[in-house]
């Protein structure tokens, strides 16, 4: 990004609130807008991930009072062409009447000048140096590695007793060869002579110092006089390699699973980036799930309900004995304690079984007759199975 764009970037159209929000404004204005960009609502949606971080910058100047009041005076100087600054028309000229002073360094705004924070001033204060006379920003260190996003499926009940699988995968691994040095096997990068291992080149242009990358070494601090030949000097390799994955219990569809350091290797020796595993799970003939509590639907006899019975209902781990109380309604719902999904914090949820009267499609003579001298025996007690229905 040039010079010009950072300067005229405007930190409250970031967030969406005017240049006389307050505080608490601003606040929530950034706290709505990370809520809804942040990387793990849109995996895989790169513009949230850059609305993300650009909200994340304005709201590091914007939130702090001081850094705030520096930025809202240099808009207006700059805005205004006070000093020669970056007018609609042109670029930057220094020493213009009431400009910026030599001693002047932009970086300051953002907390940065050679302050090595991370933040903003380690980006600005690297375009902007007083008088060419301050110390070069640091060169370009070891980056770590970038995130990797995968997927798998599970059966229902590897994800609900939990499961070791392997997960073979290609992408951007340490170089085997020079272990992620870039520098073939016996030999080490050397420090860069021109830039003395910074990075940066200095040159001097009227009052201001401006610094770039070295030309020699592409910004990194060393040269790798002999590069490995398997990675080219890169220090990584696309390798296809097998992870051990431990899917804990009780995982649930559309869960991500994090495996620090299994992700993109570093960049010169950096640390990896992280795995990140998507966990899909296949529905299961027999057993459903509302949380931590397993469901099933166990098919009885109207007799059973009326008269009472003991049925066995399966479970993960083999089958259970259930009560099912006389005079019980068809879709009543029977806990069975601890008989569920492990929880992460010890035990189990409850098995749920719910009872579902089965009618028969055909009776042989002696049923029918026997079923028709119920029915009798039925009426002849005063039961109505309609009694104070609202559409009797």
């Amino acid at each position: 990004m040039s010079q010009r764009e950072w300067i005229e970037k405007d930190f409250y159209k970031e967030l969406g609130v005017s240049s006389n929000a307050s505080a608490d404004e601003i606040k929530k204005a950034y706290r709505k807008l990370a809520a809804s960009l942040h990387p793990d609502k849109n995996p895989g949606d790169t513009k949230a991930e850059e609305r993300f971080k650009a909200v994340s910058e304005a709201n590091a100047v914007l939130s702090d009072p001081a850094k705030r009041k520096e930025y809202d005076e240099t808009r207006r100087l700059f805005a205004g062409g006070g000093g020669g600054g970056f007018g609609r028309g042109g670029g930057f000229t220094p020493g213009g009447g009431g400009g910026f002073s030599a001693d002047f360094n932009i970086g300051d705004i953002f907390g940065g000048g050679g302050g090595g924070d991370g933040g903003l001033g380690d980006i600005l204060g690297g375009l902007f140096n007083r008088g060419g006379g301050g110390r070069p920003q640091a060169a370009q260190r070891p980056r770590r590695g970038s995130d990797v996003e995968t997927e798998t499926t599970l059966g229902f009940r590897e994800a609900v007793q939990g499961v070791t699988l392997p997960l073979r995968m290609t992408s951007p691994a340490a170089c085997t060869t020079c272990h992620g040095s870039g520098a073939k096997p016996g030999t080490s990068p050397r420090v860069c002579p021109r830039c003395n291992g910074t990075g940066i080149i200095s040159r001097n242009q009227g009052a201001f110092g401006f610094s770039e990358p070295c030309d020699d070494c592409r910004g990194t601090g060393s040269i790798i006089d002999d590069p490995c030949t398997d990675c080219h000097g890169t220090g990584i390799q696309n390798r296809t390699r097998t992870i051990t994955v431990r899917v804990p219990p009780g995982v649930s569809d559309g869960q991500r699973i994090r495996l620090p350091g299994q992700g993109e290797a570093g960049l010169r020796g950096a640390p990896s980036g992280d795995l990140y595993v998507t966990v899909h799970v296949t529905n299961d003939k027999v057993f459903g799930r509302q949380g931590d509590d397993l469901t099933v639907v166990l098919p009885v006899s109207y007799a059973e309900l009326v008269l009472g019975a003991t049925v066995s209902v399966p479970t993960l781990e083999g089958r259970v004995g259930v009560k099912i109380p006389p005079g019980t309604a068809d879709g009543r719902i029977l806990r069975v304690k601890g008989r569920g999904v492990p929880k992460r914090s010890g035990g189990a949820g409850d098995l749920l079984v719910t009872v579902k009267v089965a009618v028969p499609q055909k009776l042989d003579d002696n049923a029918t007759q026997a079923l028709k001298q119920y029915v009798e025996a039925e009426r002849a007690s005063g039961f109505d199975p309609r009694a104070g229905w609202a559409g009797a």
